[in-house]
């Protein structure tokens, strides 16, 4: 079958790969008809999230039609039409059975301690093939897999693979209540979602903080305010915007590719010399060729104004992804300010079947932020496009129908 494969940093390839196969009882194969790129993807590709085993599978979301099933997944059926949880869980330790799926006790084959499984991400993950190929090995499939309801296209249902729910989680994180205000640090894919899920948990106004012109402008879809701080002093514009106060809660959505203001009065800001001392930390190596798979300038950026943004007494939400041995936060500042701040990945296995319900009964769409739809072949076209925040490439689907 075809596959998008990592190599080595700055080195990924669309190439034939063995078919997988069911390997044990809990165990399913499903035949993808939809995939994705995301920005995590790119953190692999840049070398800011190490770790990474040559000859892995990339993607973590998906979409797909059950080809075979283990013995003990009495849930499903061949044929069935289901989305894969970007995150992998049993579904029976305690931490499943609480509802904390990215934590499961059992998934990740490197140990209880070794934190989250996911697919096609590095060996502390699993490491698992992921989802950017013809066919995939579910793991745990009674838990990972999720019917999708009639009328759910796969437009729609692939975007609640990983990125609604990350959204959903975001503002679930950081505390949202009805008529709060607030700031969604980074108009990617996962902002933009995490301010539509502000949105529908009660937000009473929410702004999102961005330097790319083209998801600024997707970002308003959302009936959001936009901030771009290429123009504009971000902390400055949200405490004038709040009358001096900050914001109730803010969402983090960035992580550790963030970049620094180009122009504009923000510009003048930022501490070069440490953001570069984060840079060399987190990506100690790279490779960057005609302008692709190069990583952010300013690691901590959106941890920074995140502090800054919120109000005293206020809740950050962060969910942008860094690595475990990035150590730079502001915690100072936050001390000082009585912020609450929870993190984490997302326990896509707790949201996916209420939002699923969602968009069949048309309660959300998140399909306004899907901008490009591709073929399998032109995917390492696509990742560079998406590399470069090229205009109209905020988020982008791989079709494998």
């Amino acid at each position: 079958m075809k596959a998008v494969v990592w190599h080595d940093i700055g080195k990924i390839a669309l190439e034939q790969v063995p078919d997988p196969a069911v390997r044990g009882p809990q165990d399913a194969v499903v035949r993808i008809t939809t995939s994705a790129i995301c920005g995590t993807d790119l953190h692999f590709a840049r070398g800011t999230v190490p770790g990474m085993r040559p000859g892995t599978v990339l993607g973590h979301e998906a979409v797909g039609v059950v080809e075979e099933l283990g013995t003990q997944v009495r849930n499903f059926n061949p044929g069935d039409r289901v989305v894969v949880c970007s995150t992998i869980a049993c579904g029976h330790c305690v931490y499943c059975r609480a509802g904390y799926f990215s934590q499961c006790d059992v998934a990740n084959p490197n140990g209880p301690n070794a934190g989250t499984a996911y697919f096609g991400g590095p060996a502390a993950t699993g490491p698992f093939d992921g989802l950017q190929a013809e066919f995939a090995r579910i793991p745990y499939a009674h838990t990972t897999m999720v019917a999708i309801p009639p009328g759910v296209t796969d437009e729609q249902a692939i975007l609640i693979s990983d990125i609604f729910p990350t959204g959903w989680f975001g503002a679930r994180l950081a505390q949202v209540r009805n008529g709060d205000v607030v700031v969604v640090l980074g108009a990617g894919p996962v902002g933009q979602l995490a301010a539509l899920s502000a949105r529908m948990q009660g937000a009473g106004r929410v702004l999102i903080v961005d330097g790319n012109a083209d998801r600024l402008e997707t970002a308003r879809l959302q009936n959001a305010e936009t901030i771009d701080f290429n123009a504009e002093d971000p902390v400055e514009v949200v405490r004038e915007l709040t009358g001096g106060i900050g914001a109730d809660r803010v969402i983090e959505a960035v992580g550790v590719d963030a970049e620094s203001p180009k122009a504009g009065p923000a510009a003048g800001g930022a501490d070069r010399a440490a953001f570069e001392r984060e840079r060399r930390q987190v990506a100690p190596r790279t490779n960057v060729e005609d302008g692709h798979w190069v990583p952010g300038d300013a690691p901590s950026q959106a941890l920074r104004w995140a502090v800054e943004m919120a109000a005293k007494a206020g809740t950050i939400g962060i969910i942008g992804v860094y690595p475990s041995n990035f150590d730079s936060f502001p915690l100072g500042a936050a001390m000082n300010r009585n912020l609450t701040i929870q993190a984490g990945n997302c326990h896509h296995r707790h949201y996916v079947p209420g939002l699923l319900s969602k968009v069949a009964t048309g309660a959300a769409d998140p399909t306004t932020i899907l901008t490009q739809q591709e073929e399998l072949p032109t995917a390492i076209h696509a990742y560079e496009a998406f590399d470069r925040r090229e205009p109209g490439w905020t988020k982008v689907s791989l079709e494998l129908i």
